[in-house]
């Protein structure tokens, strides 16, 4: 699937995102901080899924 230079940023900025969060869970193992910050990356990888979906649905260049 060929996508726009918009549906990449958005894509890499999640991705860091997400990263971030599973760096901290992994760094603070066995506190709740790690537990949350597992959590709310899960909920992050949804929110990108659902943006990237609702964007290639608008967008002309990617559809």
């Amino acid at each position: 699937m060929k996508t726009c230079h918009q549906f990449d940023t958005v894509r890499v900025e999640y991705e860091r995102e997400i990263g971030f969060m599973l760096a901290h869970s992994k760094r603070h193992e066995g506190r709740p901080a790690a537990n949350t910050s597992a959590k709310q990356a899960a909920s992050t990888k949804q929110r990108m899924a659902r943006a990237l979906n609702s964007h290639v649905g608008r967008c002309p260049e990617c559809g």
